[in-house]
């Protein structure tokens, strides 16, 4: 690779892989949602997809971090078991319960809140620096707000429907009666929503004390995957509810471990490190727009202009805020360089 085409890579590998996260959470809402309708539980879907992501990303974690990996301590431990229950126990489960009750489109649409909730917490914690002298920290606050009003577009205004394209290229078998409830739907999404956010912020602190993201990655799994074991049977007594058959209940979970909480929440706390938590939650939607369109074209789902409009909203608020992002690293470098010049003249001048 060329210096010039390796400088170029490097500097957008936070953004290609933030992109292809989004690319790989479209079709987890598509298979789930096919999961669940099967009449598998969302709650034995995360305990068993964290099981699968904690045995295949040991190994890496094993003998790719030996020389890397902090020393575990009981602090650190503890720091873990709490960033494993706010991120798989609580967040995912009231997740994908929502996700049973409502559609792939309503969860992801709401999923976007998550960018703005991520934002405000930062600033508010001092991860985020907002100048409003500068075109590029009032970018930060405006695209913030646009992204909202996106979302609360997509969320609130439906408008009129597309026109139907005719039969769905894949139609979904239910052989459970799922009850709709929207109402509890939009609660848990809500709420997933804003312990995500905070997830996504601790990720950051906890990132300082144990920089090895595939260790911290096989943590989160195994201890994630243990609690929501204890959750599940505390609320499930069933036990037909824990069988998994060679069907696409077993391929999602194996996607699920594998992809989701295996490979993209490593590049997820691969991108946290690089670019902070906001940059990582400000690239969701972009799976809005995909679900939207791939569950018009492909399980002929219904299609609103409002997804549409609220989407271009979203989008403008993205780039704008990824665009304020951009002016941190250029104001790093800058400070960095000043310091560099004020060292050497002190050096040179020892009367200073």
């Amino acid at each position: 690779m060329e210096p010039a085409a390796s400088h170029h890579y490097w500097r957008f590998k936070p953004h290609i892989l933030m992109v292809l996260c989004q690319l790989g959470y479209t079709f987890l809402y598509f298979i789930t949602e096919a999961s669940f309708k099967n009449g598998m539980n969302p709650h034995v879907y995360v305990t068993y997809r964290h099981i699968v992501a904690g045995f295949v990303m040991f190994p890496f974690a094993y003998f790719l971090e030996r020389d890397k990996r902090p020393k575990m301590t009981l602090v650190i431990f503890l720091e873990i078991f709490l960033l494993s229950f706010l991120g798989v126990t609580l967040t995912l489960n009231m997740y994908f319960t929502s996700l049973r009750c409502t559609s792939p489109t309503l969860v992801a649409s709401m999923v976007n809140t998550i960018a703005c909730l991520t934002f405000i917490i930062a600033v508010i914690l001092r991860l985020e620096v907002v100048d409003l002298q500068n075109p590029r920290g009032i970018a930060k606050v405006v695209g913030t707000l646009v992204s909202l009003a996106g979302v609360m577009t997509m969320t609130l205004y439906k408008g009129p429907i597309m026109p139907s394209l005719g039969h769905s290229a894949i139609h979904f078998t239910q052989t459970t009666v799922i009850q709709e409830n929207w109402l509890k739907g939009s609660v848990l999404t809500v709420a997933s929503c804003l312990t995500w956010s905070i997830w996504y912020i601790m990720q950051a602190y906890t990132l300082k004390r144990y920089p090895a993201q595939l260790s911290l990655t096989t943590w989160m799994s195994f201890l994630g995957g243990a609690q929501s074991a204890v959750f599940t049977s505390m609320i499930e007594h069933k036990g037909v509810a824990w069988r998994i058959g060679f069907d696409i209940d077993l391929w999602s979970t194996i996607y699920g471990g594998i992809v989701v909480s295996g490979l993209i929440v490593y590049m997820q706390l691969w991108c946290t490190k690089e670019k902070g938590p906001v940059f990582v939650t400000m690239f969701n939607p972009l799976s809005t727009l995909l679900v939207a369109v791939l569950a018009y074209f492909v399980v002929d789902e219904k299609l609103y202009t409002g997804s549409i409009v609220g989407g271009t909203v979203v989008i403008s608020g993205l780039y704008m805020l990824l665009w304020g992002k951009e002016g941190d690293k250029e104001e790093q470098v800058s400070t960095i360089e000043h310091q560099y010049i004020t060292h050497e003249v002190d050096q040179e001048d020892p009367k200073k």
